[in-house]
């Protein structure tokens, strides 16, 4: 099965070797038709502490890092 790739804007670089991604969705309300906006938070691990908040990078699903990291970042 295919690893997941998502893209997002870091919003915490707090942690070391992690950064919090947020990764936004849009879609159409099946009712409303309306565009709606959601967004979810990822922690990555980023191993050389390279991103800083703000930047838009790209993560992929890999094998569990800790308690809460399923994802690596992959390139800005």
């Amino acid at each position: 099965m295919p690893k997941r790739i998502l893209s997002g804007t870091v919003t915490s670089d707090a942690n070391a070797q992690t950064v919090t991604v947020s990764v936004e969705r849009r879609f159409k309300h099946p009712v409303l038709r309306k565009t709606i906006r959601k967004s979810k938070k990822y922690r990555a691990h980023d191993e050389k502490n390279a991103f800083k908040v703000g930047d838009t990078v790209r993560i992929i699903e890999c094998a569990p890092k800790s308690k809460t990291k399923r994802w690596e970042v992959l390139e800005a």
